[in-house]
């Protein structure tokens, strides 16, 4: 495991936030960018991406007419569902985020295809844009550069951002980023030359087939609990990592910033809540100091790398925290 020995080991032009100079152990373009400035004048109109807007409508009725078939499930079927549950929330988590989007561990070949799998059984854009995006959202995060900027409230950073078309500032920001590392990377091209295929296969068919043919499940009810039910509760967890854990909880690492400590987002979306650490320590695989306390993507990666898959994890020190804490985490409660 990787240590960052403190918050002197910077790029050659290290960016400072309040003051503080912001600390960063990969090449990732994650570090705040206190140089951006929002454009004077009125803000673009708001364009509605309607087809987006009729897939999520639909999306949720399937969802909610899928907890009424709970009853009559199948205690197998349920099982699977939280496995496609957990499997596809590890190829955000795991993947997409803390290993493609902030290289906070490294992964070899085995590991980076299963993440692939899961990360298009999670069915929320290619690994690729993903990444691209999330680079966006921490280089000029709560701004117009942000793609889910949740100064813009709860139902734009949740999902009213994928409903309508992006900021210009965003497209910008997002075609000047550094991203030679996922274009260099085999498995991540694969994925995104592959995509619509690889969502068509991991996000329904195999959720709905698997309960069908192993069980004698009906194809109904594996398309609508597995299939379209785990799909609707996967994307919302991750959303609230968006919206909720940029609007509640404690800030006890940074308290200039606006991402927060919120358990119940932690919870449902497997770790990533402890958005205040990290904002203020993008860098750490664990996005936490409390190891895997309700964070069992910390538990798969260090599991990962008990078993020779990942390695070179990076993690913050004790004492840097602290030190942190004492200079910006004013605010403990709120």
């Amino acid at each position: 495991m990787t240590e960052v020995q403190g918050e002197t080991q910077q790029k050659s032009s290290p960016v400072h936030r309040n003051g503080v100079v912001a600390s960063e152990m990969s090449t990732v373009e994650d570090v705040f960018d206190e140089t951006y400035k929002e454009k004077e004048g009125p803000k673009p109109p708001k364009q509605i991406v309607w087809r987006n807007v009729v897939l999520m409508i639909l999306l949720h009725s399937g969802a909610v007419y899928g907890l009424t078939l709970v009853p009559y499930t199948s205690a197998s079927t349920l099982a699977w569902t939280v496995v496609c549950f957990l499997f596809s929330a590890l190829g955000i988590t795991a993947g997409a985020h803390r290993l493609w989007s902030h290289r906070s561990y490294k992964a070899k070949l085995p590991l980076r295809i299963f993440l692939a799998f899961a990360n298009s059984m999670a069915f929320q854009n290619d690994i690729y844009e993903w990444a691209r995006d999330h680079r966006v959202h921490h280089k000029f995060s709560e701004t117009d550069a942000d793609p889910h900027n949740a100064l813009r409230g709860f139902f734009f950073s949740h999902i009213g951002w994928l409903l309508v078309r992006k900021h210009p500032d965003v497209i910008e920001k997002g075609k000047k980023l550094e991203l030679a590392d996922l274009k260099a990377d085999k498995v991540v091209m694969f994925q995104r030359k592959y995509y619509k295929l690889s969502i068509l296969i991991m996000c329904f068919m195999v959720p709905m087939m698997v309960p069908w043919y192993l069980w004698g499940e009906s194809l109904w009810v594996g398309y609508f609990i597995p299939g379209l039910l785990r799909y609707a509760l996967v994307l919302n967890a991750t959303w609230l990592v968006n919206s909720a854990a940029h609007m509640w909880g404690n800030r006890p690492y940074d308290a200039t910033i606006n991402p927060r400590e919120n358990k119940f987002v932690a919870f449902s979306a497997i770790g990533e809540g402890f958005h205040n650490y990290h904002h203020t320590f993008p860098f750490d695989y664990a996005t936490s100091e409390f190891g895997c306390k309700l964070n069992f993507t910390t538990c798969f990666i260090n599991l990962m790398c008990f078993v020779g898959l990942a390695k070179d994890c990076k993690k913050v020190p004790r004492e840097v925290i602290q030190a942190r804490v004492q200079r910006t985490g004013i605010q403990r409660n709120g």
